[in-house]
């Protein structure tokens, strides 16, 4: 039995010498020499051969030359500087210390760190193998297949794959820049994430987001707040936005606006679709379109709304119950399509227009635009072409024929024309708006005056058969004309009706994008520096909540004794 307690014991033993030794920095160096003189307690280690080497817990680091203090477990590295650890983190440099307690280490000048999926290069590097981060704060390059990403702060989460850049970011990549505060890069992935104001810029389009995500390998992303894409002509605002830039494609949710910067025209509504390539825009969900004509503004509504055709020529077409609206002018049809080069607005399928007091229906309504005054000019309407004026004090005023052409002056109609099977039926009075009688009339072809929205004139043309009735005689049941339908309850009198009635809108419940990871101090438990370091404890101070170390001047070279010291080393050897 004490045998076995005396074995045990030896093995244990024997476990902890082993266990003590692998927590040690071990080397191998062409040369070794001591000189307490200037390097009190070290072992200046040199390069003849082969360079220096160091291993400590699964990091290995080759130099040319070292200054090694063996009862800290800290060395300072010089020259052609390797660190690699495993088979994922190779780092570069000129100069390098490490802490074999701490696990901390600190490279500088010409800084190059490796991994399978990115290069980092900076003036100064800090790296914490505890936490698995390393850091920069004086300015720093990251390069992946895709894009190169500079920023003044960079935090690197070596397990994660993921970087943390602040402060004058900018991300290069031959179809586009990124500018920001404050990213959040996956190398391996290439998937970027942005907070605060970050702009997006190419050569056909410049993005402008508060929180947005870019996958940097698909060329493409989504943007959630403040958000907004700029084309060659177009401006695209919404809540939510979609954003592919090799096909083209964008799209929007909730509380869209899509601007045209050349004809100042805007589109709202609160989902839109945009191919850039085809130069078209599809817009539902409450669309409404607002086109400037000179000093007026015509609105129209409808369920969807596409917007086709290049500059110059574009064509709104607007269905399922669109509506339109302009001062003194409104209307409602199954559709409405709009065209920019012709200025033709066509109302199709049971289509109704209100000008003044004058309702207008038929088969198809045209409005007709001036293209080069921007002004509403004239209007068809193509077959059952109906007209109806309430009459000043009772009835109604009626005009009907195959087709009907009306003349407009500042937005009024002022002169109306209905031939081919032309009827009409008037309340006929005095100066004195004392009721004469009614006039029933037929005849090839109507003309009609107005003033102030009022008939003043009307003429007839060939074929007429027209009498004026007492109207005591004339029958109550001919006071109609066929067909007659009084639509005035429906008639748009502001800009608030081309929503009436309609359903309303729930709006899409966005998801967003999370808030930033918050991130505990880097040197955390790191706060004592090694008397023999570059470093200083002012060095080490901690950091803040989400950001990375303010920046300072670190001085990474040694004293100029030391260094004096180590060159003439390098001369020896």
């Amino acid at each position: 039995m004490k045998y076995i307690l005396f074995c045990f014991a030896f093995l244990f033993y024997c476990s902890f010498l082993f266990a003590q030794e692998g927590r040690e920095i071990n080397y191998t160096s062409d040369r070794t020499r001591v000189d307490q003189t200037n390097f009190p307690d070290a072992t200046i280690l040199t390069k003849v051969q082969n360079q220096v080497y160091f291993i400590h817990e699964g990091i290995e680091v080759w130099c040319d030359r070292a200054i090694f203090y063996q009862t800290d477990d800290f060395f300072r590295a010089f020259g052609n500087v390797r660190m690699k650890q495993g088979d994922t983190i190779n780092m570069t440099s000129k100069y390098a210390e490490y802490n074999g307690f701490t696990k901390f280490a600190f490279a500088s000048e010409d800084v190059v760190l490796t991994t399978p999926s990115n290069r980092l290069t900076t003036d100064s590097l800090f790296f914490n193998r505890i936490k698995q981060e390393a850091f920069y704060r004086s300015g720093g390059q990251v390069q992946d297949s895709a894009s190169t990403i500079t920023s003044v702060k960079g935090r690197y989460f070596m397990d994660l794959e993921k970087f943390s850049f602040r402060q004058n970011v900018k991300v290069r990549n031959p179809e586009y820049d990124i500018d920001t505060e404050f990213l959040d890069f996956y190398s391996e992935l290439g998937h970027a994430y942005l907070y605060g104001p970050s702009v997006i810029t190419s050569e056909t389009s410049v993005i402008y987001c508060e929180r947005g995500f870019y996958d940097t390998r698909l060329d493409n992303g989504f943007f959630v707040k403040n958000s907004k894409v700029d084309y060659e002509n177009r401006k695209l605002e919404g809540d939510s936005i979609y954003f592919d830039r090799p096909t083209g494609f964008s799209s929007a949710t909730n509380n869209i606006k899509v601007t045209d910067t050349i004809n100042e025209t805007i589109i709202t509504g609160h989902y839109a679709e945009m191919f850039r390539q085809k130069d078209s825009l599809f817009i539902t969900k409450n669309p409404l379109a607002a086109l400037k004509q000179e000093n007026d503004t015509v609105f129209i509504a409808s369920d969807t709304l596409m917007v086709t055709g290049e500059v110059d020529n574009r064509n709104i077409r607007a269905f399922y119950d669109a509506r339109i609206f302009k001062s003194d002018l409104s209307g409602k049809a199954d559709s409405i399509h709009s065209n920019e080069k012709t200025g033709v607005t066509k109302m199709i399928t049971k289509p109704i227009l209100w000008s003044g007091e004058s309702q207008i229906t038929g088969d198809t309504i045209h409005l007709i635009s001036n293209t080069e005054t921007e002004k509403l000019d004239s209007l068809k309407v193509f077959y059952n072409a109906f007209m109806i004026q309430k009459d000043s004090i009772e009835g109604y005023n009626q005009i009907k024929g195959k087709e009907l052409f009306g003349l407009f002056e500042n937005n009024e109609i002022y002169e109306v024309e209905v031939i081919k099977n032309s009827e009409s039926l008037f309340w006929v009075r005095d100066d004195k708006s004392d009721l004469i009688g009614i006039n029933k009339s037929n005849s090839a072809k109507i003309k009609i005056l107005l003033e102030n929205q009022d008939i003043v004139d009307v003429y007839y043309y060939n074929e007429v058969d027209s009498k004026t009735h007492p109207s005591s005689q004339f029958p109550d049941n001919q006071k109609l004309m066929k067909d007659f339908k009084w639509r005035g309850d429906e008639r748009l009198l502001e800009k608030s009706d081309l929503f009436k009635g309609r359903d309303s809108i729930v709006l899409k419940n966005i998801k967003g994008i999370d808030e930033p990871d918050i991130y505990d101090d880097f040197f955390e438990g790191i706060r004592e520096v090694n008397p023999n370091s570059n470093l200083k404890k002012s060095s080490l101070k901690p950091t803040s909540k989400n950001e990375v170390p303010d920046p300072i001047n670190t001085n990474t070279k040694l004293k100029a004794t030391n260094l004096k010291k180590v060159e003439e080393d390098k001369d020896e050897s």
